[in-house]
């Protein structure tokens, strides 16, 4: 990623943390649409704390991106716990797409082709080095 895209994701984060809990609920809502197979990995989940943990997990993301060797720990570890939940890796696409959707509806007139390739830049990271975790393969570079 480039630093003007980590600003500007920084930028539309900020944004969208008012309306946190509404974002994170259309997240849900289009994952179960788009991947109908994902919902039984949350048969047995609080979603309202499944919902906070999201948004807490993205603010961690935004917030390392200046700091990659703290933001490549977390999300190995975070790449992990998901296989062990049952996570296959074309999930790891639907995620993905739920989350530029949601991003999409919550910034509205904010969500610009920048901010669409910004965020895209920073999703295809973080996704590829939870399943590389997965896979024990190679990191990108930050």
């Amino acid at each position: 990623m480039t630093p003007d895209q980590r600003a500007l994701v920084k930028k539309t984060w900020t944004a969208v943390l008012p309306i946190a809990d509404l974002t994170a609920s259309l997240f849900y809502e289009r994952l179960f649409e788009i991947d109908p197979g994902t919902k039984k990995l949350f048969l047995h989940t609080d979603i309202s704390e499944q919902k906070r943990k999201l948004v807490q997990a993205l603010t961690c993301v935004v917030e390392s991106l200046d700091q990659p060797e703290r933001l490549i720990s977390a999300i190995e570890d975070l790449g992990r716990r998901r296989a062990r939940y049952g996570v296959v890796d074309t999930q790891y696409d639907s995620v993905g797409s739920a989350l530029l959707w949601t991003l999409e509806q919550s910034l509205r007139t904010d969500w610009t082709p920048a901010a669409r390739k910004a965020w895209s830049s920073a999703y295809q990271l973080v996704s590829q080095v939870m399943r590389n975790a997965v896979n024990a393969g190679s990191l990108p570079t930050l």
